[in-house]
């Protein structure tokens, strides 16, 4: 009798996928398993097909050498042969769904031992710092290793044992109904093994608590919010598990003079209005010293003036940003007699203060109320 085709069996098409296939077979094997069907020949040889069927097409090597000679394929002196198993009415249940379950409930296997725990340490640095790099030492409470039983959580002379009750492999089976379900052994956690005798130190945990001393290299060009790894430097996991990472979170005081947007650094340079209309040629602070900046007549309060290469080198791409230097004109205070006679004979020569020559902003704005309040008596 003709073998009926593994996609028909399970009710797929040719093109499914492998949540598709699993889907399928989750459904048809509920309902034709034998401890669904107790002395049912029929449903336990549909369940075998249902089986076979599945492993054939969730396995990619011999899924495509079925698509391309179909059941021959598999028959004796073909490109290969299937095993047929037996279940009888003790079948289990969650061994049949181990591999459709397996990411829900472990699949049977031993899980290792917790990494230990990730560790975060704030730094707060001067701009300075932040811009040039620095080495700082700082210390950390952290679990580390005990030195007495090298981590292993067991008292000297001694090592742990396999558990007796999951038998190493760290899951328990709980029956409920037909359903066999793995879960976590109640007695070892996962680990497969249990300490008789623990160690007097750490009290079989293979760590204690320490505060150790790191020196840290923090590069240059770092930024308020960036992060720095240190591999290996966080907790170490019990019992000999790997260490967890430390975490170095940067922030940088507020600066007195400069503010630094990316990569350029921005400074306010106050100047007298005599040279923001004269010019003239003033010193501007840099991080690395002083600078010449050469202002020009009728300079106006905002004038943003750039000064190339002497912001911050990027830590990412080795980028220099710019120094951004905006002038504000001052109003000048605590005048003298003298001063205010020449700042009066100067207001005087500028035609009043909507001078349209000296002082043409304040015409056009002038000009603008006037017309406004024209309009609103028209």
């Amino acid at each position: 009798m003709a073998k009926s085709d593994f996609y028909d069996i399970l009710g797929i098409s040719k093109s499914a996928d492998e949540r598709e296939i699993k889907k399928a077979y989750k459904r048809l094997a509920m309902k034709f398993h034998p401890d669904r069907n107790p002395g049912d020949k029929k449903a336990e040889a549909k369940f075998k097909e249902i089986k076979e069927s599945y492993e054939i097409l969730m396995d990619p090597q011999k899924r495509s050498a079925y698509d391309q000679y179909g059941h021959a394929a598999f028959e004796q002196g073909g490109m290969g042969t299937t095993g047929s198993a037996s279940f009888g009415n003790s079948a289990d249940f969650g061994d049949i769904f181990g591999d459709v379950f397996g990411d829900i409930f472990g699949g049977g296997r031993r899980q290792r031992a917790a990494r230990g725990a990730d560790l975060r340490y704030n730094m707060e640095l001067s701009l300075e710092e932040a811009v040039r790099g620095v080495t700082k030492e700082i210390r950390i409470p952290t679990l580390s290793e005990c030195h007495v039983c090298r981590g292993s959580g067991a008292k000297s002379g001694t090592k742990a044992q396999t558990c007796t009750t999951c038998h190493g492999t760290g899951q328990v089976q709980m029956r409920q109904g037909f359903f066999s379900i793995q879960q976590t052994c109640p007695t070892c956690h996962s680990r497969g093994s249990v300490i008789k005798e623990p160690c007097n130190s750490c009290h079989g945990h293979g760590r204690v608590e320490r505060t150790k001393t790191l020196s840290v290299k923090i590069p240059s060009g770092v930024d308020a919010g960036d992060r720095i790894r240190l591999n290996g430097e966080g907790e170490v996991g019990e019992q000999g598990a790997p260490k967890g990472d430390l975490y170095v979170q940067v922030s940088v005081k507020k600066h007195p003079i400069f503010k630094r947007e990316e990569n350029n650094l921005y400074c306010e340079v106050p100047i007298n209005f005599a040279m923001a209309a004269l010019g003239g040629e003033i010193e501007v602070p840099t991080l690395d010293g002083r600078v010449k900046l050469k202002v020009p007549s009728e300079t106006q309060t905002g004038k943003l003036f750039r000064i190339r290469d002497k912001g911050v080198k990027s830590v990412r791409n080795g980028m220099l940003g710019d120094l951004m230097c905006r002038v504000v004109v001052e109003t000048p205070v605590s005048l003298n007699d003298k001063q205010k006679i020449l700042l009066r004979e100067l207001q005087e020569s500028f035609g009043g203060p909507t001078g349209e020559k000296n002082s043409p902003r304040s015409k056009r704005f002038f000009d603008g109320v006037k017309k406004f309040f024209d309009d609103l008596t028209s």
